[in-house]
């Protein structure tokens, strides 16, 4: 499905995707994953990349599964790192508030941009031309990269096989993510494309059902806040817990009290206290099938 001058290294949900493009003597890699599996990630590239030289890594945007390896794959490799324009100050102040770090309770390690990117910007990647195209939404400032000639995109979080990613603006009372999105989605849909790569999940060729899957998800939400609100604490509470592997039960309803994240999209929707928040969170994730329950510990499955 792929050119060949593409390798994709499909990570979960901890952290993104790592695609490497190679030309010639040298690659691009797009995205690096979160920050406590960066030694992985340079292990990954370094097997991946062979005798090439990593000249240079790009973000589709600025949460922490896809720039916590940054610093870490800079060290290692020597290349210059480029980032979308609208999160340059943001990172080069290290910002953990504009970053979505402190207010997530995530983790990530400062670095330096080198080079900022605009949408309309045009690389050659792989063997092909890309095109650099504004995807706000889950993150206001995101890029998605267009490949005409193959008719290819990658995506990063704008949108997967089933979905896309939390709209974080909406969540947190900044609004405009869901507007954002739907404009988003409607470019991707006149785009000529015959294959995607998401920041999750691994590449595939299904576009218009993917789409469909999107826009039905998004009305989903449109229709009621508290769906999204709810969506947006369960999957970044999974991400916590993916993290840390364990949580106390007794400790999660002053967690969830204490994030920012979770504190306003409960007082912005839900107006559950931090114990019945706690209650609900825990029967969903059971009932998924993502936690189970030892010696009063929650633990990721």
């Amino acid at each position: 499905m792929l050119p060949p001058g593409i390798r994709v290294l499909e990570r979960g949900w901890l952290s993104a995707n790592n695609i490497l493009l190679f030309d010639d003597g040298e690659a691009t890699l797009i995205d690096s994953g979160y920050v406590t599996h960066a030694a992985q990630t340079v292990a990954l590239v370094r097997e991946a990349l062979g005798p090439r030289r990593l000249a240079r890594l790009l973000n589709t945007h600025s949460h922490s599964d896809h720039i916590g390896g940054n610093a870490a794959v800079q060290r290692a490799f020597g290349c210059r790192i480029c980032v979308p324009h609208g999160i340059v100050d943001a990172v080069k102040t290290w910002d953990e508030d504009a970053l979505l770090l402190s207010t997530t309770d995530q983790q990530g390690e400062a670095f330096h941009p080198d080079h900022a990117l605009v949408p309309g910007d045009r690389m050659v990647m792989g063997g092909f031309e890309w095109q650099a195209l504004p995807a706000p939404g889950h993150d206001m400032d995101a890029l998605v990269f267009h490949a005409p000639d193959v008719r290819g995109l990658i995506s990063g979080d704008a949108l997967w096989r089933n979905g896309f990613g939390i709209l974080f603006a909406d969540v947190i009372g900044a609004g405009g993510g869901l507007e954002a999105a739907r404009a988003t989605l409607e470019a991707i849909g006149r785009l000529p494309i015959d294959w995607v790569i998401p920041g999750h999940g691994a590449p595939f060729v299904e576009v218009d059902a993917a789409l469909a899957a999107a826009f039905a998800r998004l009305r989903y939400f449109e229709e009621d806040g508290a769906r999204m609100a709810r969506n947006a604490i369960r999957a970044c509470f999974t991400f916590t817990l993916l993290e840390r592997r364990t949580m106390p039960l007794d400790s999660l309803p002053d967690h969830l009290a204490r994030v920012a994240l979770f504190r306003d999209a409960n007082r912005r929707f839900l107006g559950l206290t931090p114990e019945a928040l706690a209650d609900w969170l825990v029967a969903e994730l059971l009932r998924a099938g993502v936690v189970e329950i030892r010696e009063n510990k929650l633990c990721a499955t």
